[in-house]
């Protein structure tokens, strides 16, 4: 894993800035639920609630892809 050094303002703190920036690498898919969640210093289920109230999709499966799985159940 890379160390990097960040400035941030003094409304910011570094817990905000870890979660954020895991939040977003996992939305855009640069990284796993589990590589964020270790990121931001949660577990992986504390994660994916967080994810829920930021409104980022656990799941990302197109709408096709679902009723496929649905139907073959």
């Amino acid at each position: 894993m890379t160390t990097a050094t960040i400035l941030l303002p003094d409304t910011i703190s570094e817990a905000e800035a870890r979660l954020l920036l895991a939040v977003k690498l996992f939305e855009v898919g640069r990284s796993s639920c589990g590589q964020a969640a270790e990121m931001a210093g949660f577990s992986k289920r504390a994660f994916m609630e967080l994810l829920g109230q930021q409104r980022v999709a656990v799941f990302n499966s197109a709408a096709d892809e679902v009723a496929r799985d649905l139907a073959n159940a």
